[in-house]
């Protein structure tokens, strides 16, 4: 990510030093202050009851994982407007299926994106990565002044993002681009629920659109796109 966008975004500079303190301190998850995390939630496009719903789904997939996996998978459960993204590491085929079974049966949960990875646990350091990695892009998409950037929730597994929220297509194509070019990003999945723009701008009224920033170019990941109804994968390759 360009230096420029923390001189130009204070926020987008807090949200990079947090994920660089967490880091230091050996912590995977970052704790922003109240006045970020304020704001993220006053632009936040699910109802209140969605984003309830999210979180208990997430607290009760926990507690129901807990004695499926054990110590011998890593799973990660995000919920964004009650659909579930499953991402980590399981030893097998059957572990993978009975953790989206019982996902699926939580109250609430609509739907259910099972990208987990027959695969060892992913190291402290990947996670650590990751956890990085999502922080930039994050403060990338705060920089994007055209979109509304607390729309989208960003979630990166072994270089893999992963982008959901309700967002136009325009805001979409946008965040993804940006992605793209962050450092460190090696794919895009867009698992995004459509709106119009008519119902963006009521959401949001206050939105003021600007330019945005120009990151250096690189080589881009690939992009993949899957979305609940109907279901399209789209995979783009890499321009360069």
């Amino acid at each position: 990510m360009n230096d420029s966008i923390l001189r130009r975004n204070p926020l987008a500079g807090a949200l990079l030093c947090g994920a660089l303190l967490a880091s230091l301190s050996g912590c995977v998850e970052m704790v922003v202050g109240g006045a970020v995390m304020g704001a993220v939630a006053a632009s936040d496009r699910r109802t209140l009851g969605a984003q309830t719903e999210d979180k208990a789904i997430d607290v009760k997939s926990k507690a129901k994982l807990r004695d499926i996996v054990g110590e011998r998978a890593h799973v990660d459960v995000n919920s964004y407007n009650r659909r579930v993204l499953l991402t980590g590491e399981v030893p097998d085929a059957g572990m993978k299926a009975a953790v989206e079974r019982e996902v699926q049966a939580i109250d609430g949960v609509q739907s259910v994106v099972n990208e987990l990875e027959v695969a060892g646990p992913s190291s402290y350091t990947s996670r650590s990565s990751d956890a990085l990695v999502t922080t930039k892009v994050k403060a990338s998409l705060v920089d994007m002044k055209t979109i509304s950037a607390n729309s989208f929730k960003v979630v990166t597994e072994r270089g893999t993002v992963y982008l959901m929220g309700r967002v136009t297509q325009r805001e979409g194509d946008l965040a993804t681009d940006v992605t793209r070019g962050v450092s460190g990003v090696q794919k895009v999945v867009k698992l995004f629920e459509y709106i119009s723009e008519d119902e963006a701008r009521r959401l949001q009224p206050l939105q003021q659109p600007s330019q945005p920033a120009q990151d250096q170019p690189r080589t881009l990941p690939v992009v993949t796109e899957v979305q609940t109804s109907p279901v399209v994968t789209e995979s783009v390759p890499n321009n360069n």
